[in-house]
């Protein structure tokens, strides 16, 4: 990588790699996609714009197949004739390609990326969907982009960026018991807002985080997001490395991707999450969060246990566990999803799935489901509904005259045992 005699953060030295220039926050680049990742509701528009951008080649190609994965996960199995179309659609430009395709089976793009080793430590990685900040919990710049953004990226293998400058937080203290990283992170955007990283790089560390695993390091950058971030990082470590390895055995991790001591952050906010209760988000913004014990007893319709923030083995077994054998109330629906089918599968050789769907729970094959409200198990008009998911804005998950909570794995399984938000430390 470019050699710069000064202090950089973890972004800054990113991007000089991606670019073969020293760069500082603020400068533009014009850098080297390592990996691009669309899914099939933004996929047809980039490919539609790849096709316009190369119109007057006589056989376009993308810049390199090997970079680019396509994962259907939105609309899956179609639920539409235009859901379907679309599928076709990708599937004919995959295969013509050589592009990797996840089908309508493996789950969820921001699950299935690093699960399948697609995504390491020091790369840039675009995908045109927000919550690509995601990967940056293994160490890479991770950003979401539009869909003509996309269409470029298919065509050059390039994007310009603007360096980020980086805020950093710092989370120490040990999590009580019942609370987790989900909470660690809706208390962080409570108390920040939801543009206080306005294309910075919300970078997490601190003992607390140093502690948490790659699944739960997940849940932290995928809602970057949701502050404004333009990507969400976690320093790689010894725990990202085991990690890769278990998808990339010869991998050896880089100790030149973490920040310097002396990197110029704008800012640097510290927290000691040692006495933190539960936190929920209340309709119909992320940063509006309370703690637990100022929404307890708000009745509820649905819970929802999955998506690309909680949706992994480690969520769903915390939530298993919570249940343990009882049933959930008669007055509300909960849906479980598993993130990938990997994950899926783990729990079903666990025997989760068989206590979910003993409880009374509907059990979904691995998707988006209802998080985006564009498939099933929407909430109806003046419905009220909890999710492990990342947004709850109006209308996101149904009807615009719906109610979206959201909360940990933990505090939703609570939930769905009373039928109204509960603490999951009374259970």
């Amino acid at each position: 990588m470019p050699d710069n005699s000064q202090p950089m953060t973890i972004s800054e030295k990113i991007m000089s790699k991606a670019s073969g220039t020293n760069v500082k926050a603020g400068d533009f680049v014009f850098a080297d996609i390592d990996r691009a990742m669309t899914h099939d509701i933004t996929g047809p528009l980039a490919v539609k714009g790849f096709y316009e951008i190369m119109e007057n080649k006589e056989n376009p190609k993308v810049w390199n197949p090997n970079k680019i994965v396509v994962i259907f996960d939105h609309q899956v199995p179609a639920d539409s004739l235009n859901a379907a179309s679309n599928h076709i659609m990708l599937r004919e430009f995959a295969k013509e390609q050589g592009i990797l395709n996840y089908d309508v089976y493996e789950g969820i793009c921001h699950q299935v990326m690093p699960e399948k080793g697609h995504i390491k430590p020091g790369d840039l990685v675009v995908g045109s969907d927000s919550h690509t900040c995601a990967y940056g919990a293994i160490g890479a710049f991770s950003t979401g982009v539009g869909s003509t953004d996309m269409a470029a990226v298919f065509a050059s293998g390039k994007l310009w960026f603007k360096v980020p400058e980086t805020i950093r937080f710092e989370i120490d203290g040990e999590l009580p018991d019942n609370v987790y990283s989900k909470d660690v992170i809706l208390h962080v955007i409570g108390d920040v807002g939801a543009d206080c990283a306005m294309y910075k790089t919300a970078e997490f560390g601190g003992s607390a985080v140093r502690s948490m695993s790659v699944s739960e390091r997940m849940t932290m950058s995928n809602m970057a997001i949701e502050m404004g971030g333009k990507a969400g990082i976690i320093e790689p470590d010894n725990v990202t490395e085991d990690y890769i390895k278990e998808r990339i055995p010869d991998y050896k991790l880089d100790s030149e991707w973490k920040s310097d001591d002396g990197a110029n952050y704008s800012e640097i906010r510290k927290y000691d999450v040692s006495n933190l209760e539960p936190q929920v988000a209340c309709p119909h913004n992320v940063d509006n969060v309370k703690p637990i014990s100022e929404v307890e007893g708000t009745e509820l319709d649905q819970v929802f246990i999955g998506s690309c923030t909680n949706g992994r083995y480690e969520d769903l077994e915390i939530a298993a566990k919570i249940m343990d054998g009882k049933k959930v109330a008669d007055n509300v629906r909960l849906l479980v999803i598993p993130a990938s089918r990997t994950e899926y599968m783990k729990l079903l050789k666990a025997g989760y799935i068989e206590q979910f769907m003993e409880a009374g729970a509907i059990v979904e094959s691995p998707c988006c489901g209802p998080c985006m409200g564009g498939s099933f198990g929407l909430l109806g008009d003046g419905e009220v509904g909890l999710a492990t998911s990342n947004r709850n804005f109006k209308g996101r998950e149904g009807s615009p005259e719906s109610f979206v909570y959201l909360s940990s794995p933990a505090t939703a399984a609570a939930s769905a045992l009373t039928g109204k938000i509960t603490d999951p430390r009374k259970i």
